[in-house]
Protein backbone atom coordinates (compact mmCIF):
# COMPACT_ATOMS: atom_id res chain seq x y z
CA UNK A 1 0.00 0.00 0.00
CA UNK A 2 2.59 2.59 1.05
CA UNK A 3 4.49 1.63 -2.19
CA UNK A 4 1.17 2.53 -4.65
CA UNK A 5 0.23 5.31 -3.09
CA UNK A 6 4.15 6.66 -3.51
CA UNK A 7 3.07 5.60 -7.32
CA UNK A 8 0.05 7.86 -6.79
CA UNK A 9 1.66 10.28 -5.60
CA UNK A 10 4.43 10.07 -8.15
CA UNK A 11 2.24 10.51 -11.11
CA UNK A 12 0.33 13.69 -9.54
CA UNK A 13 3.75 15.42 -9.49
CA UNK A 14 4.16 13.92 -12.92
CA UNK A 15 0.93 15.74 -14.18
CA UNK A 16 2.04 18.78 -12.69
CA UNK A 17 5.36 18.91 -14.70
CA UNK A 18 6.84 18.96 -11.25
CA UNK A 19 9.84 16.11 -12.77
CA UNK A 20 12.44 16.34 -10.77
CA UNK A 21 10.12 15.72 -7.46
CA UNK A 22 8.66 12.58 -9.19
CA UNK A 23 11.61 11.07 -10.58
CA UNK A 24 12.84 9.66 -7.18
CA UNK A 25 9.14 8.53 -6.36
CA UNK A 26 9.41 5.94 -9.66
CA UNK A 27 12.57 5.08 -9.35
CA UNK A 28 11.70 3.46 -5.84
CA UNK A 29 8.71 1.85 -7.26
CA UNK A 30 11.28 0.50 -10.06
CA UNK A 31 13.30 -1.64 -7.51
CA UNK A 32 10.04 -2.70 -6.04
CA UNK A 33 8.98 -3.75 -9.54
CA UNK A 34 11.60 -4.08 -11.98
CA UNK A 35 9.57 -4.90 -14.70
CA UNK A 36 6.47 -2.26 -14.51
CA UNK A 37 6.36 -1.24 -17.73
CA UNK A 38 4.29 2.23 -17.08
CA UNK A 39 6.80 2.98 -14.27
CA UNK A 40 9.80 2.95 -16.91
CA UNK A 41 8.03 4.65 -19.16
CA UNK A 42 7.15 7.33 -16.75
CA UNK A 43 11.15 7.42 -15.88
CA UNK A 44 11.90 7.95 -20.19
CA UNK A 45 9.82 10.66 -20.29
CA UNK A 46 11.07 12.06 -17.27
CA UNK A 47 14.53 11.59 -18.89
CA UNK A 48 13.11 13.39 -22.18
CA UNK A 49 11.39 16.30 -20.47
CA UNK A 50 14.82 16.75 -18.72
CA UNK A 51 16.66 16.43 -21.86
CA UNK A 52 19.12 13.65 -20.23
CA UNK A 53 18.89 11.70 -23.29
CA UNK A 54 21.22 8.79 -22.31
CA UNK A 55 18.38 7.77 -19.57
CA UNK A 56 15.82 8.67 -21.72
CA UNK A 57 17.41 6.24 -24.65
CA UNK A 58 18.02 3.58 -21.90
CA UNK A 59 14.55 3.52 -20.16
CA UNK A 60 13.30 3.54 -24.03
CA UNK A 61 14.93 0.52 -25.13
CA UNK A 62 14.09 -1.23 -21.66
CA UNK A 63 10.50 -0.35 -22.76
CA UNK A 64 10.45 -2.29 -26.73
CA UNK A 65 12.66 -4.88 -25.03
CA UNK A 66 9.93 -6.05 -22.31
CA UNK A 67 7.38 -5.53 -24.54
CA UNK A 68 8.61 -5.48 -28.51
CA UNK A 69 5.35 -5.40 -29.62
CA UNK A 70 3.88 -2.08 -28.42
CA UNK A 71 4.57 0.81 -31.62
CA UNK A 72 4.84 3.42 -29.20
CA UNK A 73 7.87 2.11 -27.17
CA UNK A 74 9.67 1.94 -30.73
CA UNK A 75 8.41 5.68 -31.47
CA UNK A 76 9.57 6.74 -28.01
CA UNK A 77 13.32 4.81 -28.33
CA UNK A 78 13.56 6.59 -32.10
CA UNK A 79 12.57 9.97 -30.55
CA UNK A 80 15.09 9.56 -27.95
CA UNK A 81 18.05 8.70 -30.32
CA UNK A 82 16.90 11.32 -32.94
CA UNK A 83 17.74 13.89 -29.95
CA UNK A 84 20.69 12.73 -28.82
CA UNK A 85 21.78 12.47 -32.78
CA UNK A 86 20.99 16.28 -32.56
CA UNK A 87 23.78 17.54 -30.59
CA UNK A 88 26.39 16.47 -32.45
CA UNK A 89 27.35 15.83 -35.98
CA UNK A 90 29.90 13.06 -36.32
CA UNK A 91 29.44 9.54 -36.82
CA UNK A 92 28.24 8.07 -33.67
CA UNK A 93 25.24 10.40 -34.14
CA UNK A 94 24.53 9.24 -38.08
CA UNK A 95 24.69 5.63 -36.36
CA UNK A 96 22.08 6.82 -34.10
CA UNK A 97 19.60 8.73 -36.89
CA UNK A 98 19.62 5.25 -38.53
CA UNK A 99 18.40 3.54 -35.85
CA UNK A 100 16.18 5.97 -35.05
CA UNK A 101 14.90 5.93 -38.53
CA UNK A 102 14.34 1.80 -38.24
CA UNK A 103 12.58 2.33 -34.59
CA UNK A 104 10.12 4.74 -36.58
CA UNK A 105 9.38 2.57 -39.45
CA UNK A 106 8.80 -0.71 -36.53
CA UNK A 107 6.71 1.62 -35.03
CA UNK A 108 4.83 2.02 -38.14
CA UNK A 109 4.56 -1.85 -39.43
CA UNK A 110 3.44 -2.42 -35.50
CA UNK A 111 0.61 0.42 -35.85
CA UNK A 112 -0.06 0.98 -39.45
CA UNK A 113 -1.80 4.00 -38.43
CA UNK A 114 0.97 5.90 -36.07
CA UNK A 115 0.69 9.33 -37.18
CA UNK A 116 4.06 10.81 -34.62
CA UNK A 117 5.92 8.32 -36.10
CA UNK A 118 5.49 9.52 -39.57
CA UNK A 119 5.85 12.67 -38.97
CA UNK A 120 9.18 11.98 -37.02
CA UNK A 121 10.51 10.56 -40.23
CA UNK A 122 9.38 13.22 -42.04
CA UNK A 123 11.59 15.75 -40.47
CA UNK A 124 14.62 13.04 -39.90
CA UNK A 125 14.50 12.76 -44.44
CA UNK A 126 14.22 16.30 -44.80
CA UNK A 127 17.49 17.32 -41.63
CA UNK A 128 19.57 14.54 -43.62
CA UNK A 129 22.11 15.24 -45.85
CA UNK A 130 21.26 13.50 -49.16
CA UNK A 131 24.57 11.90 -49.15
CA UNK A 132 23.21 9.46 -46.20
CA UNK A 133 19.90 8.99 -47.36
CA UNK A 134 18.21 12.32 -46.73
CA UNK A 135 15.73 13.41 -49.44
CA UNK A 136 12.26 15.29 -50.40
CA UNK A 137 10.65 12.55 -52.26
CA UNK A 138 11.37 10.33 -49.09
CA UNK A 139 9.82 12.78 -46.60
CA UNK A 140 6.68 13.21 -49.12
CA UNK A 141 6.18 9.78 -49.34
CA UNK A 142 5.24 9.97 -45.24
CA UNK A 143 3.53 13.06 -45.56
CA UNK A 144 1.46 11.70 -48.38
CA UNK A 145 0.29 8.55 -46.24
CA UNK A 146 0.33 11.08 -43.19
CA UNK A 147 -3.05 12.58 -45.50
CA UNK A 148 -4.21 9.53 -46.13
CA UNK A 149 -4.74 8.74 -42.21
CA UNK A 150 -5.69 12.48 -41.01
CA UNK A 151 -5.97 15.25 -43.14
CA UNK A 152 -4.78 17.82 -40.53
CA UNK A 153 -1.38 15.97 -40.24
CA UNK A 154 -1.18 15.51 -43.80
CA UNK A 155 -1.60 18.97 -44.42
CA UNK A 156 0.70 20.59 -41.52
CA UNK A 157 3.47 17.76 -42.62
CA UNK A 158 3.51 19.11 -46.18
CA UNK A 159 3.36 22.48 -44.76
CA UNK A 160 6.71 21.70 -43.00
CA UNK A 161 7.85 20.07 -45.94
CA UNK A 162 7.40 23.58 -48.46
CA UNK A 163 8.31 25.66 -45.32
CA UNK A 164 11.60 23.77 -44.82
CA UNK A 165 12.63 24.75 -48.55
CA UNK A 166 11.28 28.08 -48.24
CA UNK A 167 8.53 27.45 -50.59
CA UNK A 168 6.41 30.19 -47.70
CA UNK A 169 3.48 30.70 -49.98
CA UNK A 170 2.58 27.14 -50.44
CA UNK A 171 3.62 26.97 -46.71
CA UNK A 172 1.08 29.07 -45.85
CA UNK A 173 -1.72 27.01 -47.91
CA UNK A 174 -1.29 23.94 -46.35
CA UNK A 175 -1.01 25.56 -42.81
CA UNK A 176 -4.22 27.27 -43.13
CA UNK A 177 -5.96 24.38 -44.39
CA UNK A 178 -5.13 22.43 -41.37
CA UNK A 179 -6.03 25.01 -39.12
CA UNK A 180 -9.64 25.48 -40.97
CA UNK A 181 -9.99 21.78 -39.69
CA UNK A 182 -8.31 21.03 -36.53
CA UNK A 183 -8.28 25.13 -35.36
CA UNK A 184 -5.89 23.78 -32.41
CA UNK A 185 -2.75 25.52 -30.47
CA UNK A 186 -0.51 23.10 -32.50
CA UNK A 187 -2.63 24.37 -36.33
CA UNK A 188 -2.53 27.60 -34.61
CA UNK A 189 1.22 27.53 -33.92
CA UNK A 190 2.38 26.67 -36.58
CA UNK A 191 0.50 29.46 -39.07
CA UNK A 192 1.04 32.12 -36.57
CA UNK A 193 4.85 31.14 -36.45
CA UNK A 194 5.32 31.19 -40.30
CA UNK A 195 3.59 34.77 -40.40
CA UNK A 196 5.63 36.51 -37.61
CA UNK A 197 9.41 34.75 -38.67
CA UNK A 198 9.59 33.71 -42.13
CA UNK A 199 6.24 36.06 -44.20
CA UNK A 200 7.18 38.71 -41.63
CA UNK A 201 3.53 39.59 -41.96
CA UNK A 202 2.75 41.51 -38.05
CA UNK A 203 -1.10 42.17 -39.71
CA UNK A 204 -1.92 38.45 -40.73
CA UNK A 205 0.24 37.17 -37.30
CA UNK A 206 -2.07 39.44 -35.06
CA UNK A 207 -5.72 38.37 -36.99
CA UNK A 208 -4.98 34.82 -36.46
CA UNK A 209 -4.37 35.30 -32.86
CA UNK A 210 -7.16 37.71 -32.20
CA UNK A 211 -9.53 34.85 -34.00
CA UNK A 212 -8.06 32.04 -31.94
CA UNK A 213 -8.20 33.82 -28.49
CA UNK A 214 -11.71 34.67 -29.15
Amino acid sequence: MIAQSDFEKAEKLFDQKKWEQAKPLFEIHLKISPSDLKTIEYLGDIAGHLQNWDNCIYYYNKLKTLKPSEANYWYKYGGGLGMKASLKKNMESLRMVYKAQEAFEKAIELNKKHIDARHALVTLYLRLPGIFGGSERKAQKYSDELMSLSKVDGYLSQGYIDEYFDRNKKAEISYIKAHEIGNSKTTFQKLYNLYLNKLKDKTKATKLKEQFEK
